[in-house]
């Protein structure tokens, strides 16, 4: 037996050992520092490995959403007054527990969404780093500046906003909920999170880590169910102030709909049909690994892929002659095996959506490959297609598939790069690849698009900004751009003397 098969036997004797707990009663709510088991609706949560079901998962209702948002509302005023330096300590402390708990987080995340061990490795990392990230910030939230005016004195200050409502995706659920909550929680928020259904497990460890990490009851509130109802429950909730919600497009317009009555800020990371540019004067080498690595890991599940690939006319053939041979040797298989490069897709119903698009490409007249390695005989697997000989007003070319699908369209010069990179109702991400600086910046100034990347692949940086234009979102994370959604923004006007008053009526 091989290493990496011993680490698989290991990795799979573990996970069942982790997920038992989950398999003896429906998964409960968590309100007001306890799980609560309230209400008799279930769903199936689902092993998309093999479509066995995995667990029960209670049902909120408006009922369940209510009292969680009043325990939120409840815990506001105490959390918000807490000095930002014990915000600071708490949420260390949980970025200390989810490290401790990494393995068993990984392990979790990676039978309930699909998702392949080697990726779900590093999901408790990047969500500490969250934490710690924002965890520093928090004594620090609500300063403002001076703004000296004549004979007044102005300077602001930020308050936390209220309660909020956090509604997440089921790709990478655990890293993504923490990319919300953390900043939420150290800006003195207080929450109500709405999971996926489709992956609801580790929010749950998530909201445990929290009470232990010192969160008070109240602050950091769990509903499970599904978006009709519970989701619909808490955008329209009028003591929810806030709605931070990741996922589809579609889907943020509803919610936007939903939050207009009571006039709710949202906070929107939605979809994309992100390009990545390959110029001729490119390095083909990284290129190529950037491209492969950002349309087929995480199983294409993954808002900031790069699904489209311009690639210069010059090159094309000699490019994509390259990713035909790649994708022929990633290798699919059960997400627990350390060597398995692409796993099952999160869901039948995603499976049958993805799927569709193989059919609809050869409709519209472009050439479909698939890597020829034999797939399981159960679960949703999916082998790695590309599409050419496409243009960029084929559905496949417009619309997000978000699997392991590339769509490739070649174009002749910058202009005209340029162009098909900006003929899309998305924006979120774009991707340029070429040894010439110049045109770097210029393609990076002229791309419709929140994110740019040149000559790399998706690098997070904290600090920086994380959203996109038009249908891709409303609104930025990362570093105080955080902030500046979960807390409202005051100007106090302070006069330094007797300055002349306007009189009316003496």
């Amino acid at each position: 037996m091989t290493e990496r098969s011993e680490e698989h036997k290991r990795n799979q004797g573990k996970a069942s050992k982790y997920l038992e707990r989950f398999q003896q009663t429906p998964l409960p709510h968590f309100i007001n520092g306890k799980s609560d088991h309230s209400g008799d609706n279930t769903i199936e949560n689902i092993n998309p490995t093999d479509n066995s079901q995995l667990n029960l998962m209670l049902l909120g209702d408006t009922a369940i959403v209510d009292r969680a948002v009043v325990a939120a509302h409840e815990a506001f005023p105490k959390w918000q007054a807490m000095p930002g330096t014990e915000r600071k300590h708490i949420l260390h402390r949980a970025a200390d527990l989810i490290e401790s708990r990494g393995e068993e987080i990984a392990l979790i995340e990676s039978v309930d969404t699909g998702q392949p061990i080697r990726f779900m490795k590093k999901a408790a990392l990047r969500a500490a780093e969250n934490f710690r990230f924002f965890a520093d910030r928090a004594p620090d939230a609500r300063d403002g500046v001076s703004l000296p005016a004549g004979h007044h004195f102005n300077y602001t200050l930020r308050q936390p906003i209220g309660p909020v409502a956090i509604i997440t995706p089921w790709n990478t659920p655990f890293m993504l909920s923490t990319w919300k909550i953390a900043p939420a929680l150290a800006a003195g928020c207080t929450v109500v999170h709405k999971p996926a259904e489709w992956s609801p497990l580790t929010a749950t460890l998530l909201a445990e880590i929290l009470l232990e990490a010192g969160v008070p009851p109240g602050v950091a509130n769990l509903v499970n169910g599904i978006g009709e109802e519970a989701g619909r429950s808490l955008t329209e909730h009028s003591d929810i102030k806030a709605i931070a919600f990741v996922g589809e497009s579609s889907t943020g317009s509803q919610i936007m709909r939903q939050g207009a009555e009571t006039l709710k800020r949202v906070h929107f990371e939605l979809g994309g049909k992100n390009p990545v540019i390959v110029f001729e004067d490119a390095d083909l080498d990284r290129a190529a690994d950037a491209v492969m690595f950002m349309i087929y890991s995480l199983n294409g599940e993954r808002c900031t892929s790069s699904s489209r690939l311009l690639v210069q006319r010059s090159i094309h053939d000699a490019f994509v002659a390259r990713l035909r041979e790649r994708i022929k040797r990633i290798k699919i298989g059960d997400p627990l095996d350390p060597a398995t490069e692409l796993g099952p897709l999160i869901h039948q119903t995603h499976w049958e959506k993805v799927q569709s698009y193989v059919t609809l490409a050869k409709k519209e007249g472009a050439k479909v490959q698939q890597s020829s390695t034999k797939l399981p005989n159960e679960g949703n697997f999916i082998a790695p297609t590309l599409f050419t000989g496409a243009r960029n007003n084929m559905r496949i070319a417009r619309e997000e598939i978000f699997g392991p699908v590339l769509t490739v369209v070649s174009f002749d010069d910058e202009d005209q790069a340029l162009q098909i990179a900006n003929d899309t109702p998305y924006g979120l991400a774009g991707y340029v690849w070429t040894s010439n600086v110049t045109r770097g910046h210029r393609l990076a100034q002229g791309l419709d698009a929140g994110m740019i990347w040149v000559n790399s692949e998706n690098v997070r940086h904290l600090p920086a900004p994380f959203g996109g234009f038009k249908a891709s979102g409303i609104g930025r994370d990362g570093g105080d751009y955080s902030f500046d959604f979960y807390m409202e923004t005051k100007n106090v006007c302070v006069a330094l003397g007797n300055h002349a008053i306007p009189k009316l009526g003496s």
